[in-house]
């Protein structure tokens, strides 16, 4: 049967989030049922409400880091039982048979991923709703296992902020010694700077704004540098194999290309479009330096990254909220009024 579930949801661009009741599909055999316990609050839930990115679909019920409790399985799940602690974060299906999705790769599917929400179905064709929610339905195969003694509300922003940082890191090898940078101090910035540090990096902060030292070394920074400062900025060049940028909308890249390593690579993990100012090439020809892209990360290097935080104590620095104050908390969002992620306690749901 289907499931009459009280969330909140946005009922067009301009609406501000508020109570809605909707119906979430059938439990197939292949399905966790989960009660939602913490929902994380990511800038991209924004962008996605006021349709910045365009293809938003209403109504809308944000939440892509999702932390809960399996209330019942399918008949064919073996992984999960009711009781278990488990997340869920911004895919709920691919195609499971593309390249990408054969190399566990499957926020690169060929035929596209299934969102957590603002999606539709692959098989009943029926819209895909978040976390911001009491319950949600799942496929066994995007269920992720939580490690006891994981602090749940801290753990929430792992499944978005976390992977999206701990993918990049990873896939360029990021190790005991290597120099990384991150530029940017927010949701994903704080992540990459403590997952990189428990990896055993030599990690550093590159930031616009003075006054964030003694924060970014509290969450491993080994050094801060001030980009719009030029004799810091000439003092990193030719130190990192690898940086990690952060920040999401379009900036300058030309100063961090001549901070790279030889064969060095810059990673942007924000949809920046059209770049101004034009990049200058110089750096990266004479230096085989890269400049790649990277978006959250497959279910098996999600799970690799959620059983990593849970063997080294590593959670998101967050504020927990009650639902009824999100349209605040997008506001204060916006105005990086936040250290680092809002995480809704869902249980306020029922008040």
């Amino acid at each position: 049967m289907t499931m009459n579930v009280l969330g909140y949801a946005a009922q067009s661009a301009t609406a501000p989030l508020a109570s809605y009741r909707f119906v979430r599909r059938d439990q197939r055999a292949d399905d966790v049922v989960i009660e939602i316990l913490y929902c994380g609050v990511c800038h991209s839930d924004i962008h996605n409400v006021r349709n910045d990115w365009g293809g938003a679909t209403y109504p809308m019920v944000p939440g892509h880091e999702i932390i809960g409790r399996v209330v019942s399985v399918g008949s064919s799940v073996t992984r999960f039982k009711p009781g278990n602690r488990v997340g869920v974060g911004c895919m709920v299906d691919s195609c499971q048979k593309c390249v990408a999705c054969d190399q566990g790769l499957e926020q690169y599917c060929a035929n596209y991923p299934t969102y957590t929400y603002n999606g539709i179905d692959r098989h009943d064709q029926m819209p895909t709703f978040g976390g911001y929610s009491e319950k949600i339905v799942v496929s066994d195969k995007f269920v992720l296992k939580v490690p006891d003694g994981l602090d749940l509300k801290g753990a929430a922003p792992l499944l978005c902020a976390g992977i999206t940082a701990w993918s990049p890191l990873r896939h360029w090898k990021a190790q005991k010694g290597s120099h990384v940078a991150v530029i940017g101090l927010g949701g994903i910035g704080h992540m990459a700077l403590k997952l990189a540090k428990g990896l055993g990096a030599n990690v550093t902060l590159f930031t616009r704004s003075p006054g964030k030292e003694q924060d970014a070394r509290r969450l491993g920074a080994h050094d801060v540098i001030l980009s719009t400062d030029n004799k810091q900025m000439a003092a990193a060049s030719g130190r990192f194999e690898l940086i990690i940028d952060t920040v999401p909308y379009a900036h300058d890249l030309n100063p961090y290309l001549p901070t790279l390593s030889l064969s060095g690579t810059l990673v942007l993990l924000g949809f920046l479009g059209n770049q101004e100012p034009p990049l200058n090439t110089a750096s990266l020809v004479l230096g085989r330096k890269a400049l790649a892209g990277s978006v959250i990360g497959g279910i098996a290097e999600t799970q690799e990254m959620l059983d990593f935080c849970g063997e080294h104590g590593i959670t998101s620095d967050v504020e927990v909220i009650k639902i009824q104050d999100i349209n605040e908390a997008y506001e204060r969002v916006l105005r990086s009024d936040v250290k680092y992620r809002f995480v809704i306690d869902m249980a306020s749901l029922k008040a």
